[in-house]
Order: C-alpha cells, then sequence, then structure tokens
C-alpha cells in the first residue's frame, strides 16, 4: 500500500511538472539574457538559478544556459573548454524535446542550440558537424517559420543560416553541396536591418544587441565594407552601455575600418570590473592599435593578451609585434629578444602566425617600411606617404622589400581613392612578386581586381581576379583565393 501510494504521488508530481513545462521569457529571462550579451556571465547566472527555482521547466532556462557557452566560448577560444562543453548540446536539445510543443519556443530554442554550436564547431575547426548542424537549424526553423510565421525571431536566425551558407568559402563549398544547402549572404543581411526596423515596435525588442553584433560581424567579415563605420558605430550607440560586447565590437569596427584613434579611445574604456569575462582580444587589437599609433605603452596591451589568452591565435604574431616596438625605439636587445619569443612560443596555424614565424626568422625589416606599414594599417595615410617620400625602388636592397615599397603605396593611393596610381603601383608589385611567397602581389590582384569591380568594369576585374588565383603557394593564400572566388562569383563569372 505503501509503495502503490509512492508510486502514484511521484505520478503526480511528473505530471504536474509535464504539465506546466512551458517556454517563458519572462522578465527574469530577459535580464539574464541582457547579461549574458554584456559578457557578464556570473549575474546572469544567478538569475537564472532563481528561475530554475521559480519555474523549473521554463525551456528558456536550457537556451540561456547554451547562451552561456556560445559566448564564453567564443571570448576565450580555449580548446580544452569547447572540448569539455561540446556534449551540453545533445543534452539541451534532448531537455528541450520534452518541453511544450506548442509554443513557437520549441522548435526556435532548439534551432537556436544548433545554430550556436554550428558556429562554434566552424571556429574550433570541426567544418563538417558544422555544417550538419547548421542544416538542422535550418530545417527546424522552417518548420517553425511555417507554424508561426509572425514569430520575430525566426527571422533572424534564418538570415544567419542564409548568410552562412552564402559565405562558405571556395574550399569548403563541397561539404554545403553534400548537405544540400545552399544560402545568399546579401538577402540574410536584408533580413537582419528589417528585422532591426522590427524589433523596438515588437514584444521581442531584447533582441536588440544580437542584431547589432551579427550586423557589425557580417558587415566587416563577409561584405568587407570600405565606407561602414558611421553606420555601424551608429548602431553600437544603441546597445548597453555597460556592455562588454558593446566595447569589443565598437573597438573591432574601428580597427577594420582603420579608425585607431577610436579603436584606442574605446578600448581603453573597457570596463575592468569582475564581473565580466575575460576577453583577451581586446588587448591584442588594443596593443596592435597602439603599435600603429606608436604609442609607448603598446608592449603592455600585447603582454597582457600573451599571458591571458588560452587559445591560439596571434601568439607569435604579438610577440612580434612587441619586438617591432622595440626596434622603433632602437632597443636591439629587446627586439632580439621579442623576436626570438616570435619563433619559440604559440603555434603558426593562423595566416598571421604563420607570417610572423617566418618574418621573426628573416633580416630585420627596413624602418621607414615598417612604419608606413603600421601608419597604414592605423588609417593614418598621409603620415604613411611622408614615410616614403624622397625614397625609389632603389633605395632599397632586398626584393622583398621592393615589393613591399610599390604595395604599400599601392594600398595607400587605394585608400585615397587614387585609383590609377593605385593600379600602377599594384601592378608593379605583381611583376616583381608574382613568384615569391609573399602574399603582396597575389593581394595587389585582388586589390586592382575590386578596383574594377566598383567602377563596373567585370571584364578587367575577372582578368585581375584570375591573377590572384593563379598565384600560388604564398602566405595567405587560401583567404585571397576565396575573396577572389568570391569576386568572380559577384560578377557573375
Amino acid at each position: 500500500m505503501i509503495k502503490k501510494y509512492l508510486f502514484v504521488s511521484l505520478l503526480c508530481l511528473f505530471s504536474c511538472v509535464s504539465a506546466h513545462a512551458n517556454f517563458i521569457f519572462n522578465a527574469n529571462c530577459v535580464e539574464a539574457y541582457k547579461d549574458i550579451l554584456a559578457l557578464r556571465m556570473n549575474d546572469a547566472r544567478a538569475l537564472i538559478k532563481k528561475e530554475k527555482q521559480t519555474n523549473p521547466a521554463n525551456g528558456i532556462v536550457v537556451l540561456l544556459e547554451n547562451y552561456i557557452d556560445y559566448f564564453s566560448l567564443l571570448a576565450s577560444e580555449n580548446k580544452n573548454d569547447y572540448e569539455r562543453l561540446k556534449d551540453n548540446k545533445s543534452m539541451r536539445v534532448d531537455a528541450l524535446e520534452e518541453n511544450d510543443k506548442n509554443s513557437p519556443w520549441y522548435l526556435f530554442s532548439q534551432a537556436e542550440i544548433y545554430l550556436q554550436w554550428s558556429f562554434l564547431k566552424a571556429k574550433f575547426g570541426d567544418y563538417m558537424s558544422s555544417g550538419s548542424d547548421a542544416k538542422s537549424a535550418n530545417s527546424l526553423l522552417k518548420d517553425n517559420s511555417k507554424k508561426y510565421p509572425d514569430f520575430l525571431p525566426n527571422k533572424k536566425s534564418l538570415a544567419l543560416v542564409n548568410i552562412i551558407f552564402g559565405n562558405i568559402p571556395a574550399n569548403f563549398r563541397w561539404i554545403a553541396g553534400m548537405l544540400g544547402m545552399k544560402g545568399n549572404v546579401q538577402y540574410g543581411i536584408n533580413q537582419l536591418v528589417e528585422l532591426k526596423k522590427q524589433l523596438p515596435r515588437s514584444a521581442y525588442n531584447f533582441y536588440d544587441d544580437e542584431i547589432i553584433w551579427f550586423l557589425c560581424v557580417t558587415d566587416i567579415n563577409v561584405l568587407h565594407s570600405k565606407n561602414s563605420y558611421e553606420t555601424l558605430i551608429g548602431y553600437l550607440a544603441g546597445m548597453d552601455n555597460n556592455s562588454m560586447l558593446k566595447v569589443y565590437l565598437q573597438g573591432y569596427v574601428s580597427s577594420k575600418t582603420a579608425h585607431n584613434d577610436e579603436t584606442i579611445k574605446y578600448l581603453d574604456a573597457a570596463p575592468k570590473s569582475g564581473q565580466y569575462i575575460a576577453v583577451p582580444p581586446i588587448y591584442y587589437m588594443l596593443g596592435c592599435a597602439k603599435l600603429n599609433r606608436m604609442d609607448g605603452d603598446t608592449p603592455a596591451a600585447l603582454a597582457r593578451y600573451v599571458n591571458d589568452y588560452k587559445g591560439t591565435a596571434f601568439i607569435k604574431d604579438a610577440y612580434l609585434k612587441i619586438a617591432y616596438f622595440y626596434l622603433l625605439q632602437n632597443d636591439s636587445e629587446k627586439y632580439e629578444e621579442y623576436r626570438r619569443l616570435a619563433r619559440s612560443r604559440g603555434n603558426a596555424i593562423d595566416g598571421k602566425d604563420k607570417i610572423a614565424l617566418r618574418e621573426a626568422s628573416e633580416p630585420k625589416p627596413d624602418i621607414d617600411l615598417l612604419k608606413t606599414r603600421f601608419y597604414f594599417d592605423g588609417g593614418y595615410y598621409s603620415k604613411a606617404t611622408a614615410q616614403l617620400a624622397g625614397k625609389d625602388v632603389n633605395s632599397f636592397k632586398l626584393t622583398r622589400d621592393k615589393i613591399q615599397y610599390y604595395y604599400y603605396l599601392g594600398r595607400i593611393n587605394d585608400k585615397i581613392n587614387k585609383n590609377a596610381d593605385a593600379v600602377s603601383y599594384y601592378q608593379k608589385a605583381i611583376a616583381l612578386g608574382k613568384e615569391t611567397s609573399y602574399y603582396y602581389a597575389a593581394n595587389a590582384a585582388l586589390m586592382i581586381g575590386n578596383i574594377y569591380e566598383e567602377v563596373k568594369d567585370n571584364a578587367k576585374a575577372a582578368n585581375y581576379y584570375h591573377q590572384a588565383i593563379d598565384m600560388k603557394a604564398h602566405d595567405y593564400q587560401t583567404d585571397i583565393d576565396n575573396d577572389a572566388k568570391a569576386g568572380l562569383k559577384r560578377i557573375g563569372q
């Protein structure tokens, strides 16, 4: 009798929990979500714990916990953490499948978890599984969109799927083909822009910061827009002022659009409170920006990056940049010390680190060319031009330096819209460098292709895109080939 009573009691308890299984994006969950987007993870965890106590069957909690893993891994780039956490995806999807099937959040939340892990898997090199997760997300989102056509969050994630499969690098398109997936980058971005307009008048306005994040990242990394700084910084002005993500994006956008002084201003103002998770890439960006301006405290930011960062990217590059700082200060001893560290520490996986390893093993760079490079990277084009004033190609002994001389004159003139001069210098860099392993010639061809594409001379654009692709065994080959192939696709070649 006692056993029977216990069984009935447990059955009733289970039934009660099941009956109240739900998706409630209530005020508490909205605040937790905002804390996650601001990278205040401990505050978010406290709110999630409170929600579990109040509404233990709320499926939104599962989604929020995945957001914490997602943003934490994006910030740290720690492969060990990725390996430790990646099995959470399946457990969370299984948990969500037991929730309220009649809610628009039911399929959407599962799709979000697949989509977030798709991004993470791509970041950590698990490309096949990444594509499979993106396909699963797309299928769930399309089903949910048919059931709930007015559910705005669907549009956010469908836009991202479009961007993902519309921007797969040429060397990975076989994955998309095998999965039967296609995408359209511009259509996806247009969806995000339209959603940005709709959100403030909807019940889902709390998604605004996430939309801004994706707009910034896609504009910089996918569209490679030249004149989007004002638009993107305008978007970012509307984000939570106490958000570490906002600071990171302000620094990222300004650094990628050659607004170097603004990069330093934004990143120097990053919150210092321990309530935020560590974002080491902020210090890498800050150190690079300070080097572009040749600030005296450049080494401190780059040293913090190499000390705090647990990923693999840009360690060699950071050490080499510290070495170059000391070279520009005429401190030969410290230059040699950090040049040795660039050779011995970190991994030569990323293109920047591969170049750093080679440069650290080559004869020291020409000082004028080195200053030109940093001034150019910072958008200080008049200073970069002045650094080369009075010089010609015969001022340099090494072939490497002669190629750089023409290449940077091409890049400077390109940026100040002197297209004819830019093309002329780029062509000279191609002639001198096309048989070398340096990337300058191939990238010069890519840049000429961009110039002709912009003025609608598609025949000449195609010619130079093909030239870029035809050059082999050089730095950044995969990136340059992919960009050239994307250019050919844009002009219908």
